[in-house]
């Protein structure tokens, strides 16, 4: 056993389609903020599962964390476990700008009875590599459940660089993987240099190039939308039918694009309600979906020969 890592060997396997769920919630009152809508949570989950995903991820930044209270990120997370009842992992968003907040977090989720944690890199207060050591081997140490590392400097304000990603997964068996976000093919490499560490791609437009390089899969935000079709692009990629893979990215490049001409979640959301699967309610200060991007999205879609409400 390496130093500092966990006492048991994790079993998650970091590859394939991973979704980012997005937290559905019930149209409010301008008075009133967006309550959960933990019913939809459930048909989101049973979605997702027939979709043929892999592993469920409630929690993260598609699934609005930073504006949930505690409490609710509890909920949302022991019922995404709940419903999906081991028919496919759960690996919840863990992550904090503060590690004393983010022990709370793996510790809840844990409690829940997740298979993994997603835990993102301290935001706003930008630590050093120095400091992300630090953290994460505090979390590490902290749970024997495997973590993937999440990497995005463009909501952080830090990148994770490969060098720091690689002494981790070294030191500790329970990091396993890390979802890059950084929008650079040649970091991913990098990493994959380094370290042996599992790669998940954190861009849908990028998920095909980065398995070129040494990505396992994608944790996906189309997937709340198309998964059947997110999980064959990946598994084409993975089984080498490049010519497959490549067809199908094209066909889903025009939806991932669509689906970050506005902050995410707000035009996945809006996608699941055009095709009758949400109402496209999101939290403040994130607003509705603008007349343009709806119109985008419906395009996309229809050309998809995806049918809309």
């Amino acid at each position: 056993m390496r130093s500092g890592a966990a006492p048991t060997t994790p079993t998650l396997a970091p590859r394939g389609t991973w979704t980012a769920l997005v937290t559905p919630f019930v149209a409010a009152s301008s008075a009133n903020e967006p309550a959960l809508d933990l019913d939809a949570l459930d048909v989101l989950v049973e979605a997702q599962i027939a979709g043929g995903v892999d592993v469920l991820v409630p929690c993260g930044t598609t699934g609005e964390s930073p504006t949930l209270s505690h409490d609710e990120h509890d909920a949302v997370v022991a019922r995404v476990v709940r419903r999906a009842a081991g028919r496919v992992p759960v690996v919840a968003g863990a992550g904090s700008n503060s590690t004393r907040e983010a022990l709370r977090l793996v510790q809840s989720a844990e409690d829940a009875g997740v298979d993994g944690l997603l835990i993102v890199c301290p935001y706003y207060n930008r630590p050093s590599q120095r400091m992300l050591l630090a953290h994460f081997a505090t979390l590490a140490r902290a749970t024997t459940l495997p973590i993937v590392l999440y990497n995005v400097p463009g909501r952080t304000g830090v990148n994770l660089e490969p060098a720091t990603v690689a002494h981790l997964a070294a030191e500790f068996e329970n990091v396993v993987a890390v979802k890059e976000a950084a929008g650079s093919v040649a970091q991913v490499a990098h990493i994959r240099e380094v370290s042996d560490v599992a790669i998940l791609s954190g861009d849908d437009a990028l998920t095909l190039p980065l398995t070129t390089v040494g990505a396992a899969g994608v944790i996906s935000v189309a997937s709340n939308v198309v998964p059947r079709r997110v999980a064959a692009l990946v598994g084409a990629a993975l089984d080498g039918a490049a010519a497959r893979a490549a067809a199908l990215h094209r066909d889903l490049l025009p939806l991932f694009r669509a689906l970050f001409c506005e902050p995410n979640p707000v035009p996945v959301k809006a996608a699941l309600q055009i095709v009758g699967r949400g109402n496209g309610v999101v939290r403040p200060p994130l607003l509705a979906a603008q007349p343009d991007t709806v119109l985008r999205l419906r395009g996309v879609l229809a050309q998809l020969g995806i049918a809309v409400a």
